[in-house]
């Protein structure tokens, strides 16, 4: 992240982006996620998350907590308090349901001046923004974004940190359909974590243990159906539905090495 900063000032080039990353030492998968792409080990059928998303939902506290702290990053156009919608003026002395940093539940307040100012967390699902303008809390870069028509900076909310959890390979025998999905979130946003298993199970089975292809088929297969068949009405899946707009990466490794096995 500050390599991607002093980049920006030197060689006048900016830029984001999310970052997922697994390395493997000494028999155990590090896996190291700052964004909203996500990682899952499936074993023997099992889905094993190896990461979580961090968006303006799952990093609610951690927003509002740090705005709490230096309210001068609102730039007096936004509140840290959460509300289940916007505030109207004539809803000035009324008690409506918020919650702040140290919340979990909803509690009632009185509406006051403050209160209806912009929330610093609006939306929800996909939808959910910081200061109305992102939708990601972790990942690099980003030195430069502000809110729409301002000056207010939104990096001080944008943590450049993993989250880094650890499976330990050699607590378990792993077969060579046993494997470990990374993908961006072009693909989770239309596939689960379910699907993706059975796609895995049903692409594996169609080949061989010993044939390295394999894994590359799966990648592929995931690409294809989550990026869906453009018809009319634009890219749709089997079911229908609208399917990703987004870039979509996967990568399939194995966890197990090659061999006959029934």
């Amino acid at each position: 992240d500050e390599q991607i900063e002093r980049e920006r000032a030197s060689q006048r080039l900016s830029g984001d982006c999310c970052a997922l990353a697994a390395v493997y030492l000494m028999g155990k998968f590090y896996v190291a996620n700052a964004g909203d792409s996500r990682a899952i080990i499936i074993r023997n059928g099992e889905i094993i998350p190896m990461s979580r998303e961090f968006t303006p939902e799952t990093e609610r506290q951690r927003l509002q907590f740090l705005a709490f702290l230096r309210p001068e990053l609102l730039g007096k156009e936004f509140t840290h308090l959460e509300f289940p919608r916007r505030i109207q003026p004539k809803e000035l002395g009324k008690k409506m349901l918020y919650r702040d940093q140290n919340m979990n539940g909803w509690a009632y307040k009185k509406i006051e001046e403050d209160d209806l100012k912009f929330p610093l967390i609006y939306g929800e699902g996909k939808k959910a923004r910081v200061m109305a303008t992102i939708g990601v809390t972790r990942g690099l870069g980003d030195h430069d974004l502000k809110v729409f028509s301002s000056n207010i900076r939104i990096k001080p909310f944008l943590s450049c940190f993993p989250e880094v959890r650890v499976y330990d390979l050699t607590q378990y025998e792993h077969c060579p359909d046993d494997v470990l999905v990374l993908g961006t979130d072009g693909l989770w946003d239309v596939t689960n974590d379910t699907e993706v298993a059975g796609v895995v199970m049903e692409v594996l089975t169609s080949y061989e243990p010993n044939d390295p292809c394999r894994y590359t088929m799966v990648a592929q297969e995931l690409v294809v159906r989550s990026r869906g068949v453009l018809k009319e009405r634009g890219w749709r899946l089997a079911n229908d539905k609208l399917g990703s707009g987004d870039d979509i990466s996967v990568f399939v490794i194995p966890l197990g090495g090659p061999g006959n096995y029934t």
